[in-house]
């Protein structure tokens, strides 16, 4: 009768269940409960066979039950902590403020970080700046189980992104115009942000690595956006352009104080590895891809050509995903 017990499918109301193991509890009174739902027949012996197997220490989290498991594959998953596991992605070229909507959406996420309070409480614990921790949390899916929170995702992400700054930047070309990993972070993120076209990024990278050595400003309007905040309403206008703000490379020379986006790995290593050449300047073709040019002259034709004449309704300058 106790062999076959071991195999004999729990009585599940549905096909598929979840079943809860909160922190504290133990087999007993996982059998015990499992009895009462009237899952479990005998509960006394699914305690009995976790002491003669040495599996009494169950893990904690949420467990997937189907139509035909039995006692002794239960315990095998409590055993093993065979939990449902959950996913979240950060996105590249989102800012951080943007990461904290999305990780407020994942319903299986503890929210710890509910106000402005809480997060710098928690960005100090980082050692990050609470007026701008921009840049620092890497940009990747990311998994998890219930009772974890947002704030164990992002401790996660900025590990990981440190991981990766560091790992890139001991692999740099010679001779770059940043002062350290940050720098280099900071121009990464304006190239995530210019383009989605991998096969780009180098070349990008290599006309604001020569704006850079040239002392020439890097006018690129992802920057100036950014520094815009909340008062961009999705169209960029000249007296944007104009408008100083310590983000806005139209006015300023140099870097911006701080990255202006997430940044992948790609990104991160065209800021480190740019492509060689002469181009000076670059515009949207309006399929995704860009015109490099040499020359102010050969720059403000293209401009003409791909922003004036040939406009189209479905212009973008990246590609979409």
């Amino acid at each position: 009768m106790f062999v076959s017990w071991l195999s004999t499918p729990l009585s599940l109301s549905e096909e598929k269940s979840v079943f809860v193991v909160e922190p504290g509890a133990s087999l007993h009174s996982v059998s015990q409960q499992l009895a009462v739902q009237g899952a479990l027949k005998w509960p006394r012996l699914l305690v009995l066979l976790g002491r003669l197997r040495d599996q009494t220490n169950i893990k904690v989290g949420e467990y997937e039950l189907v139509s035909g498991v039995g006692p002794e594959e239960f315990l095998d998953m409590l055993n093993d902590g065979d939990v449902i596991h959950y996913s979240v992605t950060l996105i590249e070229g989102k800012t951080f403020n943007e990461a904290l909507v999305d990780l407020k959406q994942e319903e299986s996420l503890v929210p710890t970080l509910v106000d402005k309070d809480a997060t710098a409480d928690f960005l100090s614990q980082l050692d990050l700046p609470n007026e701008n921790p921009e840049g620092w949390f890497f940009p990747d899916t990311y998994h998890f189980v219930k009772g974890e929170s947002d704030a164990d995702i992002l401790i996660r992400a900025h590990n990981r992104l440190r991981d990766v700054l560091s790992t890139e930047w001991e692999g740099r070309a010679s001779n770059l115009p940043y002062e350290n990993a940050y720098e280099a972070l900071t121009m990464a993120s304006i190239i995530e942000k210019e383009t989605g076209t991998p096969s780009e990024r180098e070349q990008i990278a290599g006309v604001f690595v020569r704006r850079l050595e040239k002392n020439m400003r890097l006018q690129t309007d992802p920057t100036v956006i950014y520094g815009l905040g909340d008062k961009y309403n999705g169209n960029i206008r000249r007296s944007h352009l104009r408008q100083a703000t310590p983000y806005n490379t139209y006015v300023i020379k140099g870097l911006p104080p701080t990255p202006i986006a997430m940044v992948g790995r790609e990104a991160i290593y065209a800021a480190l590895h740019p492509a060689e050449g002469e181009a000076l300047y670059f515009v949207a073709k309006g399929d995704g891809s860009h015109h490099f040019s040499t020359t102010l002259e050969e720059h403000n034709n293209a401009v003409q050509e791909y922003q004036v004449r040939k406009r189209v309704e479905n212009y973008q300058s990246a590609p979409q995903n």
